[in-house]
């Protein structure tokens, strides 16, 4: 079974395939409020993480951590969830969270601007032009949020295995057609692509402990993990700080072993 990602415009019709594809696949639907509940319980704030997701970047961002850290909290749950196979996410950048995963299937929804803001102004009560603004603006916020923290254009083809836009195509077909990739040995759980997701998972796992604890909150450490060994490169200030570190991950649950030949301890103290 793959994993299906879904990647969408505002009202393009990504929460309508998600839900015919659930249906048609036998498969688990999540969305970006059932990650953030989940996330919550990872030690970070329901609020704060929200707005995370959906306030886009500002000038200030660019000298702080805080947004990149919540982040991590939440790829860390994504990478939980996406363990079991047979899942459909449905939100933000999941193909990129999801990175090096082979039986992941990227997909991207689009949709005509005007089709888009009909929907809007229909749902949500607005003029024409107050629905094009709504529409373009949101847009413009995900793609922002989407280049600053991984560098890409989200509507890059390139990014996902299969765009369909429904512009002349219904969400019945664009549900068969999807369906059918799923079937493909491309996109079927292997035991290499179910190792990628395992160390995906405690990869995360590990970096959200660290990014919760008070001592280690600040760190900028590089995390691997390889079938339960977890190799950490970075620096850290002093001896108490080295001892935390290691409390910490080797009390992570699935860590088997921990590599430290790349750690260095800058100040002894």
């Amino acid at each position: 079974m793959a994993i299906i990602t879904i990647s969408r415009g505002t009202f393009s019709g990504g929460k309508d395939l998600a839900q015919c594809l659930a249906q048609r696949l036998g498969y688990r639907s999540i969305d970006r409020e059932s990650i953030i509940a989940n996330a919550s319980s990872c030690g970070a704030s329901e609020e704060k993480l929200r707005e995370a997701m959906d306030r886009p970047p500002s000038f200030l961002d660019h000298f702080s951590e805080e947004r990149r850290r919540y982040i991590t909290l939440f790829q860390a749950c994504l990478s939980e969830e996406a363990r079991r196979d047979g899942l459909i996410y449905l939100g933000n950048a999941g193909h990129l969270m999801l990175h090096g995963v082979s039986h992941v299937l990227r997909v991207r929804i689009i949709a005509p601007l005007e089709q888009r803001a009909h929907v809007v102004q229909e749902s949500l009560h607005l003029s024409h032009d107050e629905a094009l603004s709504y529409v373009e603006k949101r847009d413009h916020d995900r793609a922002k949020w989407t280049r600053f923290l991984y560098g890409v254009d989200w509507s890059d083809p390139v990014l996902y295995d299969l765009v369909i836009n429904l512009e002349r195509t219904t969400i019945e077909e664009a549900c068969h057609v999807v369906s059918g990739l799923t079937a493909e040995e491309s996109f079927r759980l292997t035991p290499e692509s179910q190792a990628a997701i395992e160390n995906l998972a405690l990869s995360s796992r590990v970096r959200g402990a660290l990014l919760t604890h008070a001592e280690s909150s600040a760190l900028v450490l590089e995390v691997e993990a390889k079938g339960g060994a977890v190799t950490l490169r970075g620096k850290v200030r002093n001896h108490r700080q080295w001892q935390a570190v290691e409390e910490i991950v080797k009390g992570t649950p699935g860590v088997e072993r921990l590599v430290t030949d790349d750690l260095v301890q800058v100040l002894d103290s």
